[in-house]
């Protein structure tokens, strides 16, 4: 982004990114609690939170390098919390940098799983042609019917998460992870609206494009 701030502080209509994210779990009607994962010296989350509309977020400072790192640390922290979770309950990850993400889907996206052993995220079809390239030039076409790109939220039971977090650090999100204990996520389609912000221009077609709530 280029910002002198991380970029879930970033002003979107009035409020921040954080902001938008954690009021869209706080309106969701299956959500029974939030916790946003920070680094440890993070001072400026409470002020970026916003007004709370219901149930307040638990702030983890507990954040790691990667975010494999901060959602495996997170877990274990949620786990010494009195809320105790169990290893079927279910999780569901979300990226502070999705402001998009509204509480219809939210809770679709439980009801769809509610009985998944497995779990799943949110995701769209690639829409364009896609090309393999090496050293500047294609070397192959891919089958775009077979290709989705994932979003958040990503929802799993607690155990099997924390457990396939734990063996493969490696990976860049908890589908991955899942993957390789051999299991098959479950995709569900997303919106456009749900969006990674990663560069200025994300953040001008949200604030040209899409209603805050």
């Amino acid at each position: 982004m280029g910002a002198a701030i991380p970029k879930q502080y970033l002003s979107l209509h009035g409020k921040s990114l954080l902001s938008h994210v954690v009021r869209a779990f706080q309106r969701a009607q299956r959500i029974d609690a939030i916790a946003v994962v920070v680094a440890a010296h993070d001072t400026e989350v409470e002020q970026h939170l916003g007004d709370s509309i219901g149930r307040r977020p638990l702030v983890l400072r507990v954040g790691g390098a990667t975010r494999r790192d901060s959602v495996l640390n997170g877990l274990m922290a949620l786990r010494d919390q009195p809320m105790a979770l169990a290893d079927h309950d279910r999780v569901l990850v979300h990226d502070a940098a999705r402001p998009g993400i509204r509480p219809a889907q939210i809770d679709e996206l439980i009801e769809q799983l509610e009985d998944d052993p497995t779990g799943g995220l949110l995701a769209l079809p690639v829409v364009d042609t896609v090309k393999r390239v090496r050293d500047g030039r294609i070397v192959a076409t891919e089958d775009r019917a077979l290709l989705w790109l994932a979003q958040t939220p990503q929802l799993f039971p607690v155990g099997l998460l924390q457990q396939a977090l734990e063996r493969h650090p490696e990976v860049t999100d908890e589908a991955r992870a899942i993957e390789l204990e051999g299991w098959h996520p479950r995709v569900l389609p997303g919106t456009k609206g749900n969006l990674k912000v990663t560069v200025s221009e994300d953040l001008e077609w949200l604030s040209r494009s899409w209603e805050i709530r």
